[in-house]
């Protein structure tokens, strides 16, 4: 359905107030998303002109810049757009909000729940959780967003996401435990410390370290700091397949979890570490009480599904 953007109404006298409507909201939020007029406009249905007219009238009224144009970086939030928007997204969570309450006066449960995981979580526990509250509340939508743990907290505390899968190291952010997995080190069968039962942080000082940022870089790096080292790393990556492969090809040393260990590839052992190492995945939400009814039934599920528990 197209969206319409209707002109916003002039100043009043010396008090500055305008009127926006909800779609012109959806369309600042989304171009700070796709950081494109084009693409906002052809995910909201709009012509890229239509789009265009509609942020130099908002920005006209308000007398302020909010995007900046670039044809090499996209376009930009300013520093009061960034501030903007963040309001803008609460404006849209709370019509949100609204929609969903109006649909449980009726009997229906509806409703869209955004979710950032980092992709072993998105694998591990988003098909189970989905595919049950499918089936009691077909009419709620997800939306899912991979990335890595800064990346996901930074989105729930911007509000563009509702809840997320982050590997908890002492947040602010409202969190629930779900899984503590332990850590192992992963080497190429060939490699001399293979020899060994158990892998210390002072055994890896000679040695160039593969580290995945899909959840493991915190609960890494506090490892080796609580063994008072200061580990090489070489390679920084986002793809836990690509660094099982750099290890069969000895080009340094990974520290995973279980879950991310299910296939392995030839030639590669995996080691326990010494003193143990976990990371803990936590589900979390920027507020429990804010949340909209969709996102607390989502935050339920999970937790019932997946009650906190240590893997073996």
């Amino acid at each position: 359905m197209r969206s319409n953007i209707s002109e916003m109404n002039k100043y009043n006298g010396d008090h500055n107030k305008f009127d926006m409507n909800k779609s012109l909201l959806q369309l600042i939020v989304k171009i700070s998303d796709t950081k494109s007029f084009t693409k906002a406009g052809q995910e909201l249905n709009m012509t890229q002109p239509a789009v265009s007219r509609a942020v130099t009238a908002l920005e006209a009224e308000l007398g302020v810049t909010l995007l900046t144009r670039n044809r090499r970086l996209g376009v930009k939030l300013t520093d009061v757009g960034e501030r903007v928007v963040q309001i803008f997204r609460k404006i849209l969570n709370e019509y949100e909000k609204i929609n969903q309450e109006i649909a449980l006066e009726k009997g229906l449960e509806t409703g869209i729940v955004r979710i950032g995981a980092f992709p072993v979580a998105s694998a591990y526990f988003l098909p189970k959780i989905i595919s049950h509250i499918a089936k009691q509340y077909p009419n709620i939508e997800f939306t899912i967003f991979e990335g890595t743990n800064a990346e996901i907290k930074e989105w729930i505390e911007l509000g563009r996401i509702d809840v997320g899968f982050i590997v908890s190291t002492n947040d602010e952010l409202p969190t629930f435990p779900l899984l503590r997995e332990e850590m192992f080190a992963v080497l190429a069968a060939d490699h001399p410390l293979s020899k060994k039962d158990v892998i210390q942080a002072s055994d890896l000082k000679h040695d160039y370290l593969i580290i995945c940022k899909s959840g493991f870089e915190p609960p890494v790096l506090e490892w080796f700091e609580r063994s008072n080292q200061e580990p090489q790393v070489k390679y920084v990556l986002h793809n836990n397949t690509t660094a099982l492969n750099m290890v069969k090809e000895g080009m340094g040393i990974a520290i995973m979890s279980e879950l991310s260990l299910s296939n392995i590839p030839n030639n590669i052992v995996i080691r326990k570490l010494e003193p143990q190492g976990y990371r803990d995945i936590h589900v979390a939400t920027l507020s429990t009480e804010d949340a909209s009814i969709a996102v607390k039934h989502f935050i339920h599920t999970t937790l019932d599904l997946f009650p906190q528990r240590e893997s073996h």
